[in-house]
């Protein structure tokens, strides 16, 4: 007698980082049971993906869903419906929240509000401050957190830690990864003085220069090197920054990095078009900077994707330079934009899961996430790689209601994302909410 799974992908070509074959998947609970032939097996529901890549879902591990205090421009629950929208469905969410992640009880806080409205599976980050150093490698053991997040430069929110000592002090107390916003606090300050007296958003990338974030990389791989930390450089956005990742790999250190659609699509030109919604720190730059990036990308430099997900109000963003916010959202399309790039032959679909699903979950030590592959949670993006669209307002289902890829034409895109064996969304539609939980951690 045929087993009864609960759900069955059926037909599609499951992808990971060593390939590609044609299987259904088979799930029970929330877990994947089986790979393979199911054709004489029944299932309570189906989904047809003749024709379709299965995936595992996106592992999206640097978002900003601005929940508590910053509810005007996200929350968790359109920030998560958002991510699965857009095939992501784990996300690690940062700390500069109000009040900031920094305490037991601020965690806590997050774990149970997500608890309630999340779509996607969901983590956060502890955020490392001078008033929680002592305390941080406890903190970063706590349940519901992938570890501590530094800001070594001021972005969007109170969290700062620029002095060396302390910045010591935070690597020495804890084992795991710290993803770090790498850019010099201190050079900064001294180029804000460097502002114009009519100031226009393409001035950002000369303000937030390429040094500022080379020193500060710099110095974040020396800390490494002395304390032993393992340190994770986001949003890389410089051609001064490779060499030094690529030296401190090939000498054996413990650092990883990021890179993101926003640097990889984008321009300096493009503030002429896009104005202050391009507006993000570390800034995109100019062409020598993309091209740059995308070569380290083909040589395997870069670890993981992350969206750096970070929406302000339109509101917000139509202040005039400086006093408009940087960030954008970016969590919806992250994955859609990867697909495009694959469609333009610029990434192979086994490139796009290693470093959107299997590394990241390698990075952290994420428990049972990141393979389509019996035993793994049944977290999966279904997707078309020949859906042609154009990236419209109505799509969005983040809170700020905007992206910089609108108007876009892109190829690729989810059309169905399960969550712990739940279909959330069908047919490119919302389908059944709140099905994320708590992602689990192998650290001990």
């Amino acid at each position: 007698m045929s087993s009864v799974f609960d759900l069955i992908v059926r037909g599609g070509t499951v992808v990971s980082s060593s390939g590609q074959v044609r299987a259904d998947v088979g799930v029970v609970g929330t877990s994947i049971q089986s790979v393979g032939d199911l054709s004489g097996e029944s299932a309570r529901e189906q989904i047809d993906a003749d024709g379709l890549h299965v995936l595992p879902g996106m592992i999206d591990t640097q978002v900003h869903f601005r929940e508590p205090g910053l509810t005007h421009k996200e929350d968790i629950a359109h920030g998560s419906l958002a991510a699965v929208m857009g095939g992501v469905t784990t996300y690690f969410e940062m700390p500069n929240t109000d009040p900031p992640t920094t305490t037991r009880d601020a965690l806590a806080d997050k774990l149970e509000r997500a608890n309630q409205t999340s779509w996607a599976n969901y983590a956060f980050f502890i955020g490392a401050s001078e008033t929680n150093v002592d305390e941080l490698a406890s903190l970063e053991m706590l349940p519901g957190t992938p570890g501590i997040k530094i800001f070594a430069g001021s972005s969007t929110g109170t969290l700062l830690v620029e002095d060396e000592q302390l910045l010591r002090q935070v690597f020495q107390n804890g084992i795991r990864p710290c993803p770090i916003h790498s850019e010099d606090e201190a050079r900064l300050r001294e180029r804000k003085k460097l502002i114009s007296d009519e100031p226009h958003v393409r001035e950002h990338p000369f303000i937030r220069d390429a040094e500022a974030a080379r020193l500060c990389t710099e110095r974040m791989i020396r800390l490494s090197r002395e304390t032993g930390r393992p340190v994770h450089i986001l949003h890389v956005s410089t051609l001064d920054e490779l060499p030094l990742l690529r030296e401190a790999k090939l000498q054996g250190l413990n650092v990883t990095c990021e890179v993101t659609p926003q640097h990889l699509t984008f321009n300096s030109d493009d503030y002429e078009s896009l104005g202050t919604k391009l507006q993000m720190n570390p800034p995109v730059r100019a062409e020598e900077h993309r091209l740059a990036l995308w070569d380290a990308l083909d040589k395997d430099l870069f670890d993981v994707f992350g969206s750096d997900h970070a929406p302000h109000t339109l509101d917000e963003k139509a202040q005039p330079y400086p006093k408009s916010p940087s960030g954008m959202p970016g969590v919806q399309t992250i994955l859609p934009a990867l697909l495009d790039f694959h469609s333009q032959s610029k990434l192979t679909l086994e490139k796009i899961v290693r470093m959107s699903s299997e590394r990241p979950a390698e990075l952290y030590g994420v428990a049972r996430k990141g393979r389509v592959a019996e035993g793994y949670d049944a977290d999966l993006a279904i997707v078309d790689l020949r859906a042609a669209f154009t990236v419209e307002g109505r799509w969005f289902k983040s809170k700020c209601g905007w992206s910089p890829f609108e108007g876009r034409a892109l190829t690729g895109r989810p059309v169905h994302t399960v969550v712990c064996g739940r279909v959330v969304v069908k047919d490119g539609e919302p389908n059944r909410p709140y099905e994320g939980r708590r992602v689990e951690f192998n650290w001990k």
